[in-house]
This record gives C-alpha cells, sequence and structure tokens, in this order.
C-alpha cells in the first residue's frame, strides 16, 4: 500500500497537491484505491480515494492507528554540512530511514559549506519517511553556527564526537537509551581543539565511533544506528 504525507488530513481529508500529483500523475492511481497516509506526527491513518484529481485529492478514512512515543528519549545528531549537497541529504535520507529525531545543520571552523536548505532536506526527509513506513517526520532544525548551538543544548546526554588522539569512550558504551541525546558530527577536517574545549564547557562527552576515520555523513549514520540499536 501506497504511504502519502499530509500533516492535516485530518482536518481536510485532501492530501496536499504535491503529493496528489504523485498520486495521480505518477503511480496513477483511481477512485477507490486504498492508500496510508502519515501526518508526520505519529498517527497513521488507512484511507480509500475518494476523487483522484491532480491538485487536491480527496480521500475518506477508514482507520487510523496513533503510534506513542516517549519525547524524553528523542535522538538528535547536529552535523556539519558536507561539501557536497548530494552527502548531506543522503544522511538525512538515510538517518531518516533509520529512525533519527531531531537533525540540525551546524556550522563549524573548518565547515565547507556555509549555507543549506532546511526546506530541500525536509523534503528528503519526507521522501524517507515514506519510504520506510515511518510514523513520524524527523524535525530539520534551521542551521546555526556551533557556538549557538551549544548555548540551546537540552538534551540529557550530550557527546561530541571527534578523531584526536584524546581520551574517548566508544559511544554504544556510554549512551543510555533511557533519555534523551545529541550527538555532535564535526566537518571534515574536524571540529578545532578550542570547540572541543567549548563543548565539554558545556556539558559533552568525548566519544569515538570505532577505528575508522569516517566521512563527515558516514559518522552521522554510525551515530544514529548505534543509537537506535540501543533503543530497539
Amino acid at each position: 500500500m501506497h504511504q502519502f504525507y499530509a500533516p492535516d488530513i485530518e482536518q481536510t481529508s485532501f492530501l496536499p497537491e504535491e503529493e496528489s500529483l504523485h498520486c495521480t500523475k505518477v503511480l496513477r492511481l483511481t477512485d477507490g484505491t486504498a492508500i496510508s497516509i502519515s501526518d508526520g506526527k505519529g498517527t497513521r491513518f488507512v484511507a480509500n480515494i475518494v476523487h483522484a484529481h491532480p491538485k487536491q485529492t480527496l480521500v475518506k478514512i477508514v482507520k487510523h492507528v496513533h503510534e506513542p512515543r516517549n519525547e524524553t528519549r528523542l535522538t538528535h545528531i547536529a552535523i556539519a554540512p558536507t561539501k557536497s549537497k548530494d552527502r548531506m541529504e543522503w544522511f538525512v535520507e538515510k538517518a531518516t530511514e533509520i529512525g533519527i529525531d531531531i537533525i540540525t545543520p551546524v556550522f563549524c571552523h573548518f565547515s565547507e559549506r556555509k549555507s543549506i536548505s532546511a526546506e530541500r532536506l525536509e523534503k528528503v526527509a519526507i521522501a524517507a519517511m515514506k519510504q520506510s513506513q515511518r510514523a513520524y517526520l524527523p524535525i530539520i532544525n534551521a542551521s546555526l553556527s556551533l557556538h549557538e548551538l551549544l548555548k540551546q543544548t537540552t538534551e540529557k546526554q550530550r557527546f561530541i564526537a571527534h578523531c584526536y588522539e584524546e581520551e574517548r569512550t566508544l559511544l554504544q558504551n556510554v549512551y543510555k537509551p533511557d533519555s534523551s541525546a545529541i550527538v555532535l558530527i564535526g566537518p571534515e577536517g574536524d571540529f578545532t581543539h578550542e570547540e572541543i574545549a567549548e563543548a565539554l564547557q558545556h556539558g559533552f562527552l568525548p566519544v569515538s565511533l570505532g577505528n575508522n576515520r569516517l566521512r563527515t555523513e558516514t559518522a552521522g549514520i554510525v551515530a544514529c544506528h548505534t543509537m537506535q540499536l540501543r533503543r530497539n
């Protein structure tokens, strides 16, 4: 059953225009077809198409199921945007499929990209949410500097992954799935010593993601997958 994203489906009973176009012109679904709809906020709906239209497809909801989650256990990856926007989009796609809750692009001293489209990343996340049949759409925060992020961090568990030969603990050995967590992932040039020191002052614990030196987007996926495995 094809899944669509409609955040206001309970109020409108219509698929958004972009989803309606995909439904009718790409998938060529017709009246009477059963579909699945997620509002991105934890509820999945089973519905039948009443009137297939490329701008506003009308549906009738048959049933819905809400998937509860513990808001005190959310996982958050704050990651330096990669030089290639394709690699950043790949990270968002795969992290969404794995189960990340929050993503924040964060600019560091060695960041190779100084601007990024949160709107584009959200579209990538929506597509990945539908493909992986998730009930929740990850929050894609607006980008900000590392300094600003550190001041705003509220997660109970705070980790910074870097590659310096300093004392670090494997993330899998210190992350606990019973409370919220954020992992900082730096750019290809890594964090500066000053950035690491500032993070430590804000309660971040230095962690390792393994013996191999990873690309930024790969490190983000490893951190996400490590936490998700512990949560499951």
